[in-house]
């Protein structure tokens, strides 16, 4: 099938209708790299922003400016969303089923070849099996299981599949390094990958030439390491930027590491660090959740406030500003709202305040912020349409588009995807900045 015959045209894939409804609590909130997606009660998934490829899951390829509801799911149970850079997956507690659904390069959805998804189909590889947890990065994904178990797939070219190898995985496989070891949670990077274990440890593995991995070293793995250089401290949970980690103790200390050109780290300066460091300036605070982005950083505390620092260009530190911060910045919500739940994009942030109201800000070139426009923002503005305080109430698109099967898969014959090589990543341009990164947001070509 040809790349225009998998699109809708623009007459009939912007068809949608408004619709009200009661008040949906905001139940989890993932931003990709360009697009966001949000689990509301009531099994109502809603996704906006970039839809080049799929990652919506509305049957097109079309961007969405404000939050429109994903019916192919209707039904099913949904317990979780989470978003790669360009794909999404959820799962279904009762059907115990996992689907994805976009960008197919590298076997990243699971489903056994590189095609991309227009709509949500089920992975079969990770049928019956009981998920406790999701994590996509750019190219690949992991599942842990209730069990403790780890499944990996997608691409694998620096080890971030944690299968020893550096083949891509089309399908779903189980981490051997984990036989005997239970795993709480995972996180993943761009090529990298890391695990809490149920016991506290930290492990690092795929690509580390920022020492993101937290090992001491700028090396590669292709299989599960496990931290040593924190002594004394469990690790509860932990996240991945691009290409540095956050990891949070059980006394809710947080730790930083890897790549820093742009402050990500949060420790005041702009150095690499090889092991994880402890991030003094929130050290009188105990963080509860962390997020990365491309090249940012959030965390929120206990006592429900949040902090952002790192790369800032399109105002998604979110603290009135365009400048990089190489330490904490509190983000200001109106009323002083606290924060339940956090999620960075590549260049956008969202958050969910215990008023039951969304906010997001950032990049906003592809809608991702949901605030039918595609403006930058520096500071948090309410996504209406999704907040118990919206002005209008929530009136939320329904997609009206197609998705037959015949209109569901597109050959990766078919497009051509636009990949930084390894070798990009150190040359700076004249402005100091890395020529790899894109002056529009423009990563897909089709032929």
């Amino acid at each position: 099938m040809k790349a225009e015959e998998g699109q809708m045209d623009s007459s009939s894939s912007s068809e949608s209708e408004a619709v009200s409804g009661p008040v949906r609590r905001v139940i989890i909130v993932s931003a990709g790299a360009s697009h966001s997606v949000v689990l509301l009660s009531g099994n109502v998934i809603c996704s906006w922003g970039r839809g080049e490829d799929g990652q919506l899951g509305l049957g097109d390829a079309e961007d969405r400016y404000s939050p429109t509801q994903l019916s192919a799911l209707d039904g099913l149970e949904i317990v979780s969303v989470t978003c790669g850079a360009d794909h999404t997956t959820a799962y279904s507690q009762s059907q115990m089923q996992a689907y994805s659904w976009g960008w197919g390069d590298f076997g990243r959805l699971g489903h056994g070849n590189s095609s991309d998804l227009f709509s949500p189909q089920p992975i079969k590889a990770l049928g019956g099996l009981r998920i406790k947890q999701i994590a996509c990065g750019d190219s690949h994904c992991l599942a842990v299981t209730m069990e403790g178990e780890v499944r990996s797939w997608g691409r694998n070219q620096n080890g971030q599949l944690g299968l020893g190898t550096t083949e891509d995985s089309l399908v779903p496989q189980k981490i051997g390094a984990f036989q005997d070891i239970s795993v709480k949670m995972v996180a993943a990077g761009a090529e990298h990958t890391a695990a809490v274990t149920e016991d506290g440890e930290l492990y690092g593995w795929g690509w580390g030439r920022y020492g993101n991995l937290g090992l001491g070293d700028r090396n590669d793995r292709s299989v599960p390491v496990k931290v040593s250089a924190v002594q004394g401290e469990k690790m509860v949970v932990v996240a991945c930027g691009w290409r540095h980690t956050i990891s949070v103790s059980s006394s809710g200390s947080l730790y930083t590491y890897g790549w820093s050109k742009y402050g990500q780290l949060g420790h005041g300066d702009f150095e690499d660090h090889l092991i994880p460091h402890k991030l003094q300036a929130l050290c009188e605070n105990s963080i509860s959740q962390i997020s990365g982005g491309w090249r940012h950083t959030m965390a929120r505390t206990s006592d429900g406030k949040l902090y952002g620092w790192g790369w800032n260009k399109f105002g998604q530190v979110g603290v009135g500003d365009n400048i990089d911060h190489c330490s904490p910045v509190q983000v200001k919500f109106p009323l002083d709202q606290k924060i339940v739940d956090i999620s960075c994009g590549w260049r956008h942030t969202l958050a969910v305040t215990e008023r039951q109201n969304l906010f997001s800000w950032g990049r906003g070139t592809n809608g991702q912020l949901g605030h039918g426009d595609s403006i930058d923002r520096n500071v948090p503005k309410i996504i209406e349409a999704l907040s118990m305080d919206g002005s209008s109430g929530q009136h939320i698109e329904a997609s009206k588009v197609d998705i037959s099967p015949d209109k569901t898969w597109v050959s990766p014959t078919e497009r051509y995807a636009v990949v930084p090589n390894e070798n990009s990543a150190t040359l700076l341009g004249a402005d100091g900045n890395d020529l790899y990164v894109p002056v529009s947001d423009v990563k897909r070509m089709r032929i």
